[in-house]
């Protein structure tokens, strides 16, 4: 698929999104340092994510609208905790100026309908749905109706559920897709990654495949991109220790610059099937074993085991001669250090 002409998937360098969710802590300015920060630290793309409380949920404080034990945010009622973490829809095209004037490209998660409609206003090149969306079929529908490229995450989702919602993007006259092996726990722990998932997906629908991730530190992305994952999504932040609903499973600047990095070196490390030697292995080709007399052997006397040996450099007879060598006799005297040769065999 491609986002404004960059091409993303297998080929292309890893589409890498900085995920700023409700890192700005409802302060503009800190916003746009995040965009800056993320474009240092080597992001493709910054993703928002447009709701409102009131467009998420209903503000209503029983026991189904508060979060359970078992999360970073238990105990927390629903519409309070959206109000907290949600980004002004007034920002969103501010923020989109800024990220153009530095070449970067920025959607958004819509979670309605009338999110949809604000985002198309704002004409941005593509769509994110998030993993708890999977499951809202009018509005993936709304999406993929649009016509604009579709990142979909998959955390929660079961295999049947993530092909209804893949068939409905299909239905929809829209092949623009990308699914993204995701573990909605925040934070998740790296034995609950499952990223043997990422080829599976890739093969079963014939899309892009990356990974949403959730686990502190760098090493589960870089695994994935080994794995074949083209699209990487890290929640972003300019410090941890700023509270904040999602900063603690965030990663800083310097955190996710090194990512970026891990993940270009693992790209050119993966390179291509070959067994040719390289330019540099020619090179090192002369310090492998040959055959070599050790020890001196006058003409006329036999090649033993003992002035006779496999050892490094590379300049006489393969190894596979030694045997043949072995109870052959000098044509000539032989001083220990040559490289063993056919005219010094009688």
């Amino acid at each position: 698929m491609y986002i404004n002409k960059q091409k993303i998937g297998t080929g292309a360098p890893t589409y890498i999104i900085a995920e700023l969710s409700a890192n700005h802590n409802q302060d503009f300015n800190q916003a746009e340092q995040l965009i800056h920060a993320a474009k240092e630290a080597g992001a493709d793309a910054i993703k928002l994510q447009t709701y409102t409380p009131d467009t998420i949920t209903i503000d209503c404080d029983n026991d189904y609208f508060r979060i359970g034990e078992g999360s970073i945010w238990a105990g927390k009622n629903l519409y309070r905790l959206y109000g907290e973490a949600y980004t002004p829809w007034e920002w969103q095209p501010k923020l989109q100026a800024v990220a153009q004037e530095l070449g970067l490209h920025l959607f958004s998660t819509p979670f309605d309908e009338t999110a949809v409609d604000f985002l198309e206003n704002m004409n941005v090149p593509a769509y994110k749905i998030a993993s708890f969306e999977v499951v809202d079929i009018p509005l993936i529908r709304r999406i993929a109706r649009t016509g604009k490229p579709i990142i979909m995450s998959t955390g929660m989702a079961t295999l049947a559920e993530i092909d209804e919602a893949v068939q409905t993007i299909r239905q929809e006259g829209n092949t623009q897709l990308a699914l993204l092996k995701c573990t909605s726990a925040y934070p998740a722990p790296p034995e609950e990654m499952n990223l043997r998932t990422i080829p599976h997906l890739a093969a079963a629908y014939g899309v892009p495949v990356g990974l949403s991730d959730h686990t502190l530190g760098i090493a589960a992305p870089v695994t994935a991109v080994a794995l074949g994952a083209a699209i990487i999504e890290k929640h972003f932040t300019l410090s941890r220790y700023v509270p904040g609903p999602d900063s603690a499973f965030s990663l800083e600047p310097q955190e996710f610059k090194a990512m970026v990095e891990a993940i270009r070196a693992a790209e050119k490390a993966l390179g291509q099937v070959q067994y040719d030697v390289t330019a540099r292995e020619q090179a090192s080709r002369v310090f492998r074993r040959s055959l070599f007399v050790v020890k001196d052997v006058k003409a006329g006397e036999p090649f033993t085991a003992e002035n006779v040996r496999s050892i490094r450099p590379g300049h006489g007879l393969h190894t596979r001669y030694l045997a043949e060598i072995i109870g052959r006799r000098a044509a000539y005297d032989v001083a220990p250090g040559t490289p063993v040769q056919w005219d010094m065999v009688a």
